[in-house]
């Protein structure tokens, strides 16, 4: 009877141990069909979901085999649907150029503002070289809550 127990509660520990960092992961998905050259293999966002009124990091795993050596970001944010902000931002700010070929990460840390309401919001991040040759996009939901847990409930 203990050994079945014991097997069970280990069992348990490795199955925690293969879901949560599932669950800091976010899905995501190309904008098109178009073969990009840069492919995106993982997003993550911390904390998750996001708090307004504190910092949020979004970080993108990707991969090249292209040299780039500058570039923009271009994020666009929707809530039910509707635009709501966008922006620009250099993308050797967001990662260390040149990027050479192989694995790189983009990494964009924020703070919302505390007005900003709570929900479900879509963010589309189109990356683009010095020329503006679009190089990869994709878009992924985010859930902002409160900034204090007590008001989560």
């Amino acid at each position: 009877m203990k050994m079945a127990l014991y097997k069970l509660i280990v069992t348990l520990l490795i199955s925690l141990c293969l879901i949560l960092p599932l669950t800091q992961a976010s899905k995501f998905e190309y904008c098109g069909s178009k073969d990009y050259a840069v492919k995106v293999s993982g997003v993550k966002i911390s904390p998750n979901p996001v708090k307004k009124g504190k910092p949020a990091t979004f970080i993108i795993s990707a991969t090249t085999s292209e040299t780039i050596t500058g570039g923009k970001l271009r994020v666009d944010v929707r809530y039910f649907g509707f635009p709501v902000y966008g922006e620009y931002h250099n993308l050797c700010e967001e990662t260390s150029c040149p990027v050479s070929g192989g694995d790189f990460v983009v990494s964009h840390s924020q703070e919302l503002p505390g007005f900003t309401p709570s929900g479900s919001y879509s963010l589309t991040m189109k990356m683009v070289d010095g020329e503006g040759d679009e190089l990869t996009c994709i878009s992924f939901g985010f859930h902002i809550g409160s900034a204090s847990s007590v008001t989560d409930i």
